[in-house]
């Protein structure tokens, strides 16, 4: 299978690494030359635009910072789909959106697949970051080899759209869960403790979760570099208040959250890394969060091998 991917930044970058390491035919797309030309000095071919992209690959991945620009890539694609072809969506996208484009593609002939990723970008640089994957069966066997390059954990989650609902679900926890972090780390602080004793008490008890024992290590270590900004985290949550105001449910956490990183955002920028939302509470109490022994970036330490498909206990 020939497979086209559009958008190589932070994830999309290393997702499309992971494709090239295991001997993908590739041709990439991206605004940025510079991205471009480190792919095709990999094995990958330049693609002059989306349009010729989905012209002449099987498939092709978009992996683009905010539904607009996907609809746009979309829009210059959508001439070119015919039977055969796939859209693959690896973006964290609204879920409206993603199906409303989707049964364009459909419409056309194509099959449409919305498949966003969840674990850090260390982990998409090994290709063992989990993805879901919302469309109907026959596609979703059809890209499950792809899939588990690019993933250890690949989970079908029904039609298309529903990975897009998980996909800001899993982040608004990660959200509040980061935020939590934040304020349990600087109330150690405050009370005295040693933040690498606090860590560790953290770790091995009913507290832990992937983002303190991730994102937690590079607040302490005091670059609070996980390749994720403010930004970034706003949309996110964003998009899930959306899906919660479309079902009815009210919110109570979620909201806090939004205007928790609208402050972090007039504060310190939209492109400030995310884990600075601690930055709020260090410039209140004048205290610094950082420890010695914690490294400044995440890197996966397991063995990159292929992955497959979680199945679901019924």
């Amino acid at each position: 299978m020939k497979v086209g991917f559009i958008g190589l930044g932070n994830v999309g970058g290393k997702l499309s690494g992971s494709l090239l390491r295991n001997g993908v035919e590739l041709m990439v797309h991206d605004l940025n030359e510079d991205f471009v030309k480190a792919k095709v000095a990999a094995g990958a071919v330049a693609g002059e635009s989306p349009a010729r992209m989905m012209r002449e690959c099987d498939a092709v991945i978009t992996c683009l910072p905010s539904p607009a620009a996907s609809a746009a890539v979309l829009k210059e694609m959508l001439p070119e789909v015919c039977e055969g072809k796939i859209w693959m969506e690896m973006s964290t996208t609204d879920e409206a959106e993603v199906k409303r484009i989707g049964a364009e593609v459909i419409a056309a002939g194509g099959a449409a697949v919305d498949c966003p990723v969840s674990g850090g970008c260390h982990r998409a640089d090994t290709g063992n970051i989990s993805i879901f994957a919302g469309c109907d069966r026959e596609t979703f066997e059809r890209i499950l080899p792809l899939l588990t390059i690019m993933g250890r954990r690949v989970l079908h989650t029904g039609a298309l759209g529903s990975a897009s609902v998980l996909k800001v679900l899993t982040n608004f926890l990660a959200t509040a869960n980061l935020v939590s972090v934040a304020e349990a780390l600087t109330v150690a602080k405050g009370a005295g403790m040693d933040l690498g004793v606090a860590y560790e008490a953290m770790a091995i008890s009913s507290g832990t979760s992937f983002v303190h024992e991730t994102e937690g290590q590079v607040i302490l270590n005091g670059s609070r570099d996980i390749s994720f900004t403010m930004d970034l985290v706003a949309k996110d949550i964003g998009l899930f208040q959306e899906v919660a105001d479309r079902a009815g449910v009210p919110l109570e956490l979620n909201p806090l959250l939004i205007n928790i990183f609208q402050d972090g955002i007039s504060r310190f920028g939209p492109r400030e890394l995310s884990p600075n939302i601690i930055k709020r509470l260090e410039e209140a109490t004048g205290l610094d969060v950082t420890a010695p022994g914690f490294p400044a970036e995440m890197t996966d330490d397991e063995p990159e091998e292929r992955g497959a498909e979680v199945i679901v206990k019924r």
